[in-house]
């Protein structure tokens, strides 16, 4: 066997209708499209939507508001999160995405903002993307570095 005499295995195709080849066919005149309207007619492809002239599902429901594409969507970890690591004994010194992400806290895709929910009683070195003005200043009252990536 060879590309040559390739073919279908038997029964697995059919011999396509013919369509149009005139009336002595049964198959011409309409050509099984039926009489008139925009189905029946060459070119014809119907809108994505539509519902044959009612108002579409997609202009009956109301709109409002908008999506910013240039919205930055941070993953949001306080402090007492991070405290509660240091009370696990799973951070000592730093805290970065490694850590963050190894304690499913953030995905590693994800952008980091640091927020001061909660209190941190242990000097850290926290590095992330982001700090709200009260983590960074709870972190360096403590001696730590807040290290914006």
């Amino acid at each position: 066997m060879d590309l040559s005499n390739l073919r279908p295995a038997e029964g697995s195709t059919h011999k396509g209708i013919r369509i149009g080849r005139g009336e002595g066919s049964g198959k011409g005149g309409t050509s099984t499209r039926g009489h008139k309207g925009a189905k029946s007619r060459s070119g014809y492809s119907r809108k994505i939507g539509f519902e044959g002239g009612q108002m579409p599902l997609q202009r009956r429901v109301p709109k409002f508001g908008f999506k910013n594409i240039n919205r930055v969507e941070y993953r949001s970890i306080n402090l007492d999160a991070i405290q509660a690591l240091v009370d696990n004994k799973i951070v000592t010194d730093t805290v970065d995405r490694e850590v963050l992400v190894a304690n499913g806290l953030a995905d590693k895709k994800d952008l980091i903002k640091i927020l001061g929910r909660g209190e941190l009683k242990a000097k850290l070195t926290i590095k992330a993307n982001k700090f709200s003005e009260t983590a960074k200043s709870a972190i360096e009252a403590l001696g730590g570095v807040a290290e914006t990536l």
